[in-house]
């Protein structure tokens, strides 16, 4: 890791409906603005930006960034699908405990369109193209949109092999409805019952409800990432240390297991969990809160396993027995997550970044996790990557 690198600022946009938000220059820069006031520093100190968003021109970054200052810094713009923001972070991250900088910006933003997600790019080969095809072999469903296909499929093979139920899904997504009701950024604040999703319009029978799948969304988030030295000697806070971080591509395992809970990272999770543990010492028995990629209420259930949160197979007890919530083992995403926060792709990681400061730092008001000391973050991209980072209150 090098030297001690520290989250100085934090900064997020209230997530939105597409069709309902500001531009992305002016979410961006605004994301950008709370995190460097947040920091008690001028844009003028950060020596380099990283800049995440995955439907946009080239030099969106820039864009973005010129809103905020003109200052001649290197701005390095960041896609690697959902978890670009916290790709952003990642390299960010590593310019500071490296020692090429004292002072690294990352940020996320994305302004995207209603409906599925599906590909932009048509007259040439998909990143998703060998995705795509184990998952027709595996599940066909060719009628649904790919993402779907891919979580609905994932979730049905957790069904298969541990007699998982569709009403445990519906507790997730429950559960995550009951803690955005406190987080004042979330896009969906009301509160439903396993009754309320379970009732919704059926996507894929006995497998997915309409409200069991995230929404697309818009918005912003931001970070201030600072060295100690850099710290003490402007005298920003350094309550909040990045203790460990670890990023995992794709292994053969990914389509050779034939396995739709590995086609969709299950084992870049696995793989980027034991990595993370390994580097800092700690292991899942150690997390306080969580904040993980609860894109789809299956991807939540088969991630608390690949976290280590509980055995394989023993989701469906975790959820049960309330250990992924207030008075559980472990709160697991505080903030409402991406299904009811939302998921504006370029911006999601650093919103987990922006909730999990605050819970270290004990400002997370009406949704705080009691003594929260440690926290998890973990950010999936499919095509793919998976990020993973644990902070801690110092």
């Amino acid at each position: 890791m090098g030297q001690n690198v520290y989250v100085a600022g934090v900064g997020m946009t209230k997530f939105t409906k597409p069709g309902e938000h500001d531009p992305y220059p002016i979410s961006g820069s605004a994301a950008v603005r709370d995190a460097l006031a947040d920091a008690g520093i001028e844009y003028g100190a950060v020596q380099q930006a990283y800049a995440g968003y995955v439907y946009g021109d080239s030099t969106c970054g820039q864009k973005v960034l010129y809103e905020v200052g003109m200052t001649g810094i290197p701005v390095v713009n960041v896609n690697n699908n959902c978890s670009t923001g916290s790709s952003a972070l990642f390299l960010a991250r590593q310019a500071v405990a490296s020692g090429a900088v004292d002072c690294a910006l990352a940020l996320g933003f994305e302004t995207m369109q209603r409906g599925a997600l599906g590909n932009v790019w048509t007259d040439r080969p998909s990143p998703f193209d060998d995705f795509d095809a184990k998952t027709g072999e595996l599940v066909g469903q060719e009628e649904l949109p790919l993402a779907l296909r891919y979580f609905g499929g994932a979730g049905k093979a957790h069904m298969d092999k541990y007699g998982t139920e569709m009403r445990d899904f519906a507790r997730v997504r429950a559960k995550a409805s009951r803690h955005a009701v406190n987080n004042p950024l979330a896009l969906f604040r009301a509160e439903m019952t396993e009754a309320d999703v379970m009732d919704a319009p059926l996507i894929w029978p006995g497998v997915m409800t309409r409200l069991m799948a995230c929404p697309p969304t818009c918005g912003a988030a931001a970070a201030v990432i600072v060295s100690e030295s850099f710290a003490k000697k402007y005298g920003l806070r350094t309550d909040v240390r990045i203790a460990g971080q670890v990023m995992t591509t794709d292994t053969p395992s990914t389509f050779e297991s034939n396995d739709m809970m590995r086609v969709v990272g299950y084992d870049m999770t696995a793989a980027a969990a034991s990595q993370l543990y390994e580097q800092t010492g700690l292991g899942a028995e150690d997390m306080d809160v969580v904040e993980l990629h609860d894109c789809f209420a299956h991807n939540e259930l088969i991630t608390y396993e690949g976290l280590g949160l509980c055995p394989e197979g023993g989701a469906q007890k975790f959820i049960a027995d309330g250990d992924n919530t207030y008075g559980g083992k472990v709160v697991t995403n505080p903030s409402g997550g991406l299904l009811s926060k939302g998921h504006p792709l370029g911006a999601t990681g650093l919103a987990q970044c922006y909730e999990l400061t605050h819970q270290l730092r004990g400002t997370a008001d009406a949704r705080q996790v009691e003594g929260a000391r440690t926290a998890l973050q973990h950010n999936l991209g499919l095509g793919g990557a998976c990020v993973m980072t644990v902070y801690q209150a110092t």
